[in-house]
């Protein structure tokens, strides 16, 4: 049951001790902020990899990018130690799941339905095994709207997905150093966001180059790295019968949530999600 998640979590807290102890911990909030660094911020779940992989495939466009080298690339805060992330050239674009930070300059946010946030955070937690198959879709949305949820690859609390997307769209909204990009617009046309996204990264690329971008970075191809690169993250150290890219779709709840999940959603966010069109 969720009460043994918590469990879970004890352990894994006590592992990250353990790095902090030995000088092998990942930094995370703690990270050394550079006046140029540039983030791409996100809920867990929200579509940052698939952001990251668009990015990384615009930006290097004569490489094959894959779970092998996405890291180099475009590093997660939460997978590097401070120490390695300040060897890196500058400007640095770095990925993100923090709350809002004043000291990060230009960001580039990813918001999504948090219903289907929901869904995908499950299954996230089910192949991590900081839950197990007993913990029902209602128990663990009972945590993810109290922000609760421990997300391996955050390390971090970070909130519930309303307080973490509030706080940059209270603060940065109209700020031109900030770019917001909703999942559900970037599902819906790839191509012209990802035209949005290279403009406010100063990419300069031509339409043939974020075709191929867009080609690359697709779901079904994305799912092919992931089995291909089995022997690193997102597969190591985690369970194979649940694939990190899933359906990778705009809209799964309205047939895999039951209603009472999403009402309290809709309820307890309402606020944040009108201001986002995810209700009226």
């Amino acid at each position: 049951m969720i009460g043994k998640v918590m469990g879970r979590y004890s352990l894994l807290r006590i592992q990250r001790g353990f790095r902090r102890r030995f000088g092998a911990s990942y930094v995370g909030r703690n990270l050394t902020v550079l006046p140029d660094d540039i983030f791409l911020t996100s809920y867990p779940k929200s579509g940052n990899t698939w952001t990251r992989f668009l990015i990384a495939n615009l930006s290097f466009a004569t490489e094959n990018i894959d779970f092998t080298n996405i890291e180099r690339k475009i590093p997660d805060i939460y997978q590097n130690l401070d120490k390695n992330l300040l060897q890196l050239p500058t400007p640095r674009l770095l990925k993100s799941h923090e709350y809002l930070d004043p000291r990060y300059k230009k960001v580039l946010c990813i918001v999504r339905d948090p219903r289907d946030v929901l869904l995908s955070s499950y299954y996230h937690c089910l192949k991590f095994e900081t839950i197990n198959n007993s913990v029902s879709v209602e128990a663990f949305a009972d945590k993810f709207i109290a922000g609760e949820i421990y997300f391996v690859g955050a390390q971090n609390p970070i909130g519930s997905w309303a307080d973490n997307v509030g706080s940059w769209l209270g603060a940065r909204q109209n700020d031109p150093n900030f770019l917001l990009v909703r999942y559900e617009d970037l599902k819906l046309n790839t191509a012209k966001e990802l035209r949005r996204i290279s403009t406010f990264l100063q990419i300069d690329s031509s339409d043939a180059v974020i075709e191929r971008a867009v080609t690359r970075s697709s779901a079904d191809s994305m799912r092919q790295l992931e089995k291909q690169n089995t022997n690193v993250w997102p597969n190591k150290q985690s369970r194979k019968d649940i694939s990190f890219v899933r359906s990778a779709k705009a809209g799964g709840w309205k047939k895999n949530l039951p209603a009472s999940v999403s009402q309290s959603l809709e309820s307890e966010w309402k606020t944040t999600m009108r201001a986002l069109d995810y209700i009226s």
